[in-house]
């Protein structure tokens, strides 16, 4: 792990370079545990934390101490948190279930038992207001991104794209695969949570017709 100054109103924080769940879960921790501090907001990603802080009440290498304190404390395995269970009903028609399935050397009907059948950990938000990284996803679905981008995913798109699984809750340009759609919105910006699915959410989506 390795800290360091990013700009003069935050540190960086990285952890082992790689995704995996229990890295994802130590990232979250320590955001968690900056704020509870007080030192200002905190932004985990996969296996990062971007800690800011106000440099008028805390000095640049004051904030790289206490980062390094933080991080060194919370170095060891970081038990699981029961997030919320957020259920989202899934009408599995997108443009590439069938895609999907034929590189995973599986049915559609068995692509849609995989994926609907557990629960995917939000590891953090990113990309767009409400969009969750979401995983892992069942090791037998093969869905690398698009080799190009469409220019436009609507709203509501459950996609799936190198082990995570996603929805979009914009309409927006995207690489993933779609292999479905939901209803549900994903982020309403009047509400007192805008975003539906938070860090540590645990996510279902449940097959309609």
């Amino acid at each position: 792990m390795s800290v360091s100054p990013f700009g003069d109103s935050a540190v960086l924080l990285e952890l082992e370079q790689r995704v995996d769940p229990p890295i994802v879960a130590l990232a979250r921790a320590i955001a968690d545990a900056w704020e509870a501090a007080g030192h200002g907001p905190a932004v985990p990603a996969y296996a990062s934390v971007l800690l800011h802080f106000d440099p008028l009440t805390l000095a640049p290498d004051a904030a790289l101490e206490r980062a390094r304190s933080l991080a060194a404390g919370a170095a060891g395995p970081v038990p699981a948190t029961a997030g919320r269970l957020i259920e989202l009903p899934t009408r599995y028609d997108g443009p590439d279930l069938a895609d999907v399935a034929e590189r995973s050397g599986l049915t559609v009907a068995e692509v849609i038992a995989a994926h609907a059948g557990r629960e995917h950990v939000a590891y953090f938000n990113g990309f767009m207001p409400g969009f969750a990284y979401c995983g892992p996803l069942d090791p037998r679905l093969k869905a690398p991104r698009l080799a190009a981008p469409r220019t436009r995913v609507p709203a509501g798109s459950v996609a799936v794209a190198e082990g995570q699984t996603a929805v979009y809750p914009f309409d927006s340009p995207g690489g993933w695969r779609l292999i479905g759609r939901t209803d549900v919105v994903l982020f309403d910006p009047g509400a007192a949570r805008p975003a539906l699915i938070l860090p540590g959410d645990r996510v279902r989506f449940v097959p309609v017709a």
